[in-house]
């Protein structure tokens, strides 16, 4: 039995699930979210949990257990309190600001990059310590987001400009040796 998919998914209050065939739709404060799973899996409500069964130990069963499970407590979760992603921009003249909804950057190109939020996602920026946060309700599509912005300018390892995700390490490598 999967350790993930056998645990029951605490509903909390404000939030609605709607399951119709194979169709999940969850909806809470921060939204609406809609995933399909495999129609071989049984997610039924009970008590205030939502429970995920396989009908065989199959390989293939087995492995879409757990991961509908996570799914479902993803959906759960982001639609009650919702996700967020942080980056940190380093770099002398780097900054970035919100116009509007859109997140404007000046990441040492010749002209500032703009980009726009797709439905559900917002941005939110710290000026002072130049932190970057990518929030919504839909986990995969905030952690999306936030590699996009990430790529734009990935961190150098020489002197670690650039925008990083805040929880990131860079390995940093020695420059050039002078002569003596």
């Amino acid at each position: 039995m999967s350790r993930i998919g056998r645990l029951p998914v605490v509903v909390p209050p404000k939030v609605e699930i709607d399951i119709q065939g194979t169709l999940i739709r969850v909806t809470g404060p921060k939204g609406t979210l809609e995933h399909t799973f495999p129609a071989d899996m049984q997610v039924k409500i009970e008590d205030g949990h939502i429970l995920v069964q396989r009908p065989s130990d199959d390989s293939q069963h087995r492995s879409m257990h757990g991961t509908t499970r996570a799914l479902i407590q993803n959906m759960v979760t982001g639609v009650s309190t919702g996700f967020n992603r942080i980056l940190e921009i380093n770099g002398v003249g780097y900054r970035a600001e919100v116009q509007g909804k859109n997140l404007v950057l000046n990441v040492g190109y010749s002209h500032p990059v703009v980009i726009e939020p797709p439905a559900g996602l917002s941005f939110e920026v710290e000026a002072k310590t130049r932190q970057v946060k990518v929030l919504g309700a839909d986990k995969q599509q905030v952690g999306q987001m936030a590699a996009d912005i990430r790529k734009i300018r990935p961190p150098e390892p020489y002197l670690g400009k650039g925008i990083k995700y805040l929880e990131e390490t860079i390995r940093r490598k020695a420059g050039k040796s002078g002569k003596g």
